[in-house]
């Protein structure tokens, strides 16, 4: 009995020195092997720390087999959540690398230009006249945003501009510095001017617009000026031949006072526009410091030649005047020339095709050797010039600051000739003098010339049509000798010297 007593203390302090397996030693080698399973880069600790929360060294094999199942369960969740963002970093790196290798901003404009066969430039973007497609006005819009300091858009005899302005121009704010947009011949349509017109709070620093040769802008002028806030920044404004109608110069006239910094308006060959030129007239006041006033070809009458004299008190910084090929306004000028001798910086006015009656003759000799600072003068294709009593063409010598006169096709007699001679002999600064299409000037020549010796920057003596006799061919010859002239009369074959030097054309 008492040997099966020491047979069992001995069982008994055996087992003791055997170290029992208890539910913690058996979680510590389910995470260990989760742990050392591929694919895994770090253990979840949160889950580990749960597991140690809820476990009770108390409970029986049973709950305790249930917590370690729920926590590999947990465990299993975890993994998979950890792969997934494994693979979202992969994504995220493959998609940083993928941007790495495409273009960049800059990289797509400079090989935008390439295939235009332009040169990348950052702040002026010339692609006038390079056959632009619809895709490349859209492919266009989608630089804009790598082009901040763009100020200068010239997308001008691109016919197809027309109809896809505006997938341009809601890109516009990216280029808020923009000063300059030319669009001439673009064949516009009527939402190209509405988008237009939708644009311009986007660029608050644009100087210069120019719209020439769109057709389908007459009638919806209104369209795009109605757009237009006080206080704007144009200074160059350019619509010509764009078939405007007589609303369409009212809606240009309401503006006026919207654009008091304006410079440069040029609405040439725009033949239904006299009806308003009137209303346009009177608002003119509203841009003291307008420099340019092209009206060639506008239709204008007498009255609007009226109203025009009257606006040109409020215009003393006026430097060119063009109110040529409006042959209704002959007759006009003897009512409407009081406030044309007040502009003394005027530098060049055009009064060609005009129409110009002997009374208007009358009336001009008085003004023009008023405007001292005259630089350009041409009456061409006005027959009354020659044939008037009054010397107007001796009365040139006043101007001593002439350099170009064209009196072609202005039937001058030897009486008017002559007294353009003497007038040459106080015209230092002369360059340029059209004598073309006067045929008195055949076998007179000589008086011309004799005068011309003192003008010394003369460059161009046009003489087509002139009735030239071999007298008037001989001088020529041996002064552009003298003076390395380049000679091409419309008379004779042309004579090419090389050198610099005037021709005779």
């Amino acid at each position: 009995m008492e040997e099966t007593d020491d047979i069992q203390s001995c069982q008994g302090k055996h087992e003791e020195d055997i170290p029992k397996s208890s539910p913690f030693d058996f979680a510590i080698k389910q995470f260990q092997g989760k742990r050392s399973s591929p694919g895994k880069r770090k253990e979840q600790p949160s889950a580990i720390k749960k597991f140690f929360r809820g476990f009770d060294f108390g409970k029986s094999e049973g709950e305790v087999r249930r917590k370690i199942e729920e926590t590999e369960i947990n465990n299993s969740g975890a993994d998979d959540q950890s792969e997934k963002e494994d693979l979202s970093v992969e994504d995220g790196l493959s998609h940083l690398i993928s941007e790495a290798e495409s273009p960049s901003g800059e990289q797509r404009f400079n090989q935008f230009m390439q295939k235009l066969g332009k040169k990348p430039n950052s702040k002026n973007l010339d692609l006038n006249n390079c056959a632009l497609s619809a895709a490349d006005v859209t492919d266009l819009a989608s630089l804009l945003p790598f082009l901040p300091e763009l100020e200068e858009i010239s997308l001008s005899w691109n016919g197809c501009v027309g109809g896809t302005l505006k997938a341009l121009t809601i890109h516009l704010h990216h280029v808020n510095l923009l000063k300059v947009l030319r669009l001439n011949n673009c064949r516009l349509t009527a939402e190209d001017v509405t988008s237009l017109g939708e644009a311009f709070e986007l660029v608050p620093q644009l100087e210069e617009l120019d719209l020439s040769w769109n057709s389908n802008i007459g009638g919806k002028l209104s369209l795009l000026t109605k757009k237009l806030q006080k206080g704007c920044k144009i200074k160059l404004l350019k619509i010509t031949d764009c078939n405007l109608t007589a609303k369409d110069g009212e809606s240009l006239a309401e503006i006026l006072n919207v654009i008091p910094n304006l410079e440069v308006l040029d609405l040439s060959i725009n033949k239904h526009i006299g009806c308003s030129m009137k209303v346009i007239a009177q608002d003119l006041k509203n841009v003291p410091g307008l420099k340019e006033l092209n009206l060639h070809m506008c239709g204008l009458k007498q009255d609007s030649l009226q109203g025009l004299d009257t606006a040109l008190q409020h215009l003393a910084e006026l430097r060119k005047l063009d109110i040529s090929c409006n042959k209704e306004i002959g007759g006009g000028f003897k009512d409407s020339t009081a406030h044309l001798a007040s502009l003394k910086n005027l530098e060049v006015l055009d009064l060609h095709q005009c129409c110009v009656t002997e009374e208007d003759m009358t009336v001009l000799s008085q003004v023009i050797p008023l405007l001292s600072s005259l630089q350009e003068l041409n009456l061409s294709s006005n027959k009354n010039v020659g044939v008037s009593s009054d010397p107007l063409l001796g009365r040139l010598r006043f101007l001593p600051k002439l350099k170009s006169v064209a009196i072609s096709n202005c039937g001058l007699g030897e009486e008017s000739f002559s007294s353009l001679a003497e007038a040459a002999l106080h015209l230092p600064e002369l360059e340029i003098l059209d004598l073309s299409w006067n045929k008195c000037v055949g076998g007179n020549l000589k008086l011309l010339l004799g005068a011309l010796k003192l003008a010394t920057e003369i460059q161009v003596l046009r003489l087509n049509s002139c009735n030239l006799v071999a007298e008037d061919l001989a001088l020529l010859t041996m002064t552009t000798v003298k003076r390395a002239m380049t000679i091409s009369d419309g008379h004779t074959a042309g004579l090419p010297v090389e050198g610099s030097g005037w021709g005779v054309c």
